[in-house]
């Protein structure tokens, strides 16, 4: 490996060739006669004799010198390049940047991208181009540096192999040619059309390395509308910006910032909605203004030749709520949207933009920033299936297989059946609640001042199993005969119905009956037997003083998060309460059950889900089916005493055989704790004078 130093190109002529220079001394002891061939610093360059370079030094131009980053008089290793067989093939493509070498205009001309390649490959025929290395060209009077990207070469007897960092210039390599970053020359002709579909994307990203699992079908779906027309550019226009909508925690965010990762453009500018705001008038529009103004700047310059702009908008409901609709803020929000409508489909618009909107609140956002030609590709980012909750348990848990310290007893396919209606957020909580119990385990009192040897961390399925545990679902019910048995079969027959039908997608069923028979006790041991993943009943904070708006917005809120899961049960308990209900009037809100009645009667938006809802009381028209909840009569109470325990349950018949009523479930569980003793017996007494006090012995 000898040292040489380091000195000037011979003349500008020398300069233009991408040669390097050696003495005829030199050159001879690197090789015969003619070109020899050099490497330095990781690239190779054609080296060549002239006598005007003195013995021991290398002759450089500018942009060598400083591609490996030395000066004249440094001393540098230079080493005879010998090729390996797929370097000896050839280059099949390289994809070059061109620039200026000096930038001095502002307006770049017009370059035929076809002729230019054609000059290239003639004036550096048999020459070696590495990934990143820069070549000057002399076009027409003006000195252009093409900068190599990417490129692709051809093994002998193999396929064109791509990640290639060498190969050899010759009359079979095709090139492909774009503007660098800033620059203004503008390129035509078939090799930049050719550039530009393959240059949007990166050429090194995958959804593994980027984090991103369960979103095949939403990612489809962007490609397909977003992207699509930069590909393939058979319109004037493309599509500009897209809105990303679903619950929190299903990764929004991440997919928007790595899809400007996986684009070939600048690096995307990410905003809080709140961030844009200020206390001062006008200043919010200044911000939305700033943050276009570097994509204006360079499509003024370049055209549609310019790089990728990509905005991020987190929150966007919090600065682009519906205009006309605030009344404190002194129309603020309603310029921050005319501003922001302007930009992004205006008068002067852009094409070298791409807008990203986030939001859990859709329903919130301005109708004018929905239309076409502004955020209208609406992508609803739910709750991932069973195989997509498996690609974010292997993504997680990723770093534990590669380092061993998952435990082959852990099977991802189980943990993903079990985890239904996890969010991918959720999903990494599991998995890093499961890790805490691993690190538990290895770190004590006593060998924490010791240290806790990394090698013996072992995540188990029982680490996952305790991550996934939460109380017991209280399911049971008192099989005490009667109706039940009956209401019980009915619920079964709808629900597997419901599931196995490819026509029925809703289904709604209203229990009703006396207070205290037992309608919600049914209603929800109904909901958990049916298995279905998502299980939700309305809170009970909508009955406390909340006014009719709010109730309206939690009601569709709670629908609204129902639809998206495949399988959904719904139950609404107390219905009176949730309507305000009065009988004497009588009085109820209006436009609670205008709610009610569109959410009910509204099928899932989900492709293929199916929605279950219970109902316990009326609003009879609007349910499919209805189901009478009756108390319990003497022989049903008897067998009730009899699954709670009772021990002298035959002594209390008499007293149950002269009910002139049936007993409501409720109300026969308060009489028996009344009546009974520490002995789990039943005092006849006690328990004749509590059902005459509840009313229900005469």
């Amino acid at each position: 490996m000898p040292q040489m130093r380091v000195s000037n190109s011979p003349n500008q002529e020398c300069a233009l060739t991408n040669c390097a220079f050696l003495s005829d001394a030199d050159h001879s002891l690197l090789g015969p006669g003619g070109d020899v061939y050099v490497e330095m610093g990781g690239y190779v360059l054609t080296a060549r004799a002239d006598r005007r370079v003195e013995p021991g030094c290398v002759a450089l131009n500018s942009i060598h010198r400083g591609m490996l980053s030395v000066s004249n008089g440094a001393s540098i290793a230079v080493d005879v390049f010998s090729p390996s067989a797929a370097e000896k093939a050839g280059a099949a493509m390289v994809v070059f940047e061109v620039d200026y070498v000096l930038r001095q205009r502002e307006s770049g001309r017009e370059i035929d991208a076809g002729e230019l390649s054609k000059a290239f490959l003639a004036r550096f025929a048999l020459q070696y181009v590495t990934v990143n290395q820069p070549v000057v060209a002399e076009w027409q009077g003006d000195n252009l540096k093409l900068t190599a990207t990417s490129l692709e070469v051809i093994p002998l007897g193999q396929d064109t192999a791509k990640g290639a960092r060498r190969g050899m210039l010759g009359p079979q390599t095709q090139l492909q040619l774009r503007p660098a970053a800033q620059s203004p020359i503008k390129l035509t002709g078939a090799a930049v059309e050719e550039a530009a579909k393959t240059n949007i994307f990166r050429s090194d990203w995958s959804f593994e390395a980027m984090g991103i699992g369960g979103l095949d079908q939403e990612f489809s779906d962007i490609f397909r509308r977003a992207f699509a027309s930069r590909i393939f550019p058979v319109s004037p226009r493309v599509w500009t910006g897209m809105m990303l909508h679903g619950p929190p925690g299903t990764g929004k965010t991440l997919i928007a910032r790595q899809i400007g990762k996986m684009l070939n453009g600048k690096e995307p500018k990410v905003v809080n909605g709140p961030e844009v705001l200020s206390k001062f008038v006008g200043q919010a529009e200044e911000n939305v203004r700033k943050l276009f103004a570097e994509a204006e700047a360079e499509y003024e310059s370049r055209g549609d030749d310019s790089d990728l702009h990509i905005i991020i908008f987190d929150e966007i409901d919090s600065i682009c709520k519906q205009r006309g609709m605030q009344r404190s803020d002194a129309g603020v929000g309603d310029t921050v949207v005319n501003q922001l409508l302007s930009k992004i489909d205006g008068v002067h618009s852009l094409n070298n933009i791409l807008v990203i909107g986030m939001t859990n609140r859709l329903d919130m956002i301005d109708a004018a920033l929905l239309r076409p030609g502004r955020l209208e590709v609406q992508v609803e980012i739910s709750l991932p299936d069973e195989h997509g909750r498996h690609q974010i348990l292997s993504i997680h848990t990723a770093k534990m297989r590669e380092n061993k310290y998952l435990s082959p007893d852990v099977s991802l396919e189980e943990l993903a059946a079990e985890t239904k209606n996890f969010s991918g957020a959720e999903i990494e909580g599991l998995v890093r609640s499961a890790t805490s119990w691993a690190f538990g385990r290895e770190v004590t009192v006593e060998n924490v001042k010791k240290g806790a040897k990394a090698e013996n961390l072992l995540v188990t399925r029982p680490d996952f199993d305790r991550a996934l545990a939460g109380p017991p679902p209280c399911s049971r019910i008192l099989e005490y005969g009667g109706s039940l048995p009956r209401l019980k079969e009915t619920m079964s027959v709808l629900i597997q119905q419901l599931r196995a039908s490819s026509r029925t997608s809703l289904l709604s069923v209203v229990f009703e009956g006396a207070a205290g028979a037992g309608k919600t006790a049914l209603a929800a041991h109904m909901a958990l037997t049916s298995t279905f993943p998502f299980r939700v009943a309305t809170p009970c904070a909508l009955r406390l003083g909340v006014h009719e708006a709010a109730k309206a917005a939690q009601i569709k809120s709670v629908f609204d998060d129902a639809h998206r899961s495949e399988l959904s049960v719904v139950i609404l308990d107390d219905l009176e309460r949730l309507l305000d209900y009065a009988r004497i009037g009588p009085r109820f809100s209006n436009v609670v059950l205008q709610t009610l009645l569109t959410c009910i009667k509204q099928p899932p938006k989900k492709k293929g889900g199916k929605l279950l809802v219970l109902e316990s009381l009326e609003l009879l028209d609007a349910f499919n089916v209805k189901l009478s909840v009756e108390p319990l009569d003497a022989p049903s109470v008897l067998r009730a005493l009899g699954q709670l325990g009772v021990t002298n349950a035959a002594e209390l018949q008499p007293i149950l055989g002269s009910l002139a009523t049936g007993v409501p479930i409720k109300k026969l569980l308060l009489v028996l704790e009344m009546a009974m003793t520490a002995d789990r017996r039943v005092d006849p007494a006690r328990f004749t004078e509590t059902l005459q006090h509840a009313g229900i012995l005469g």
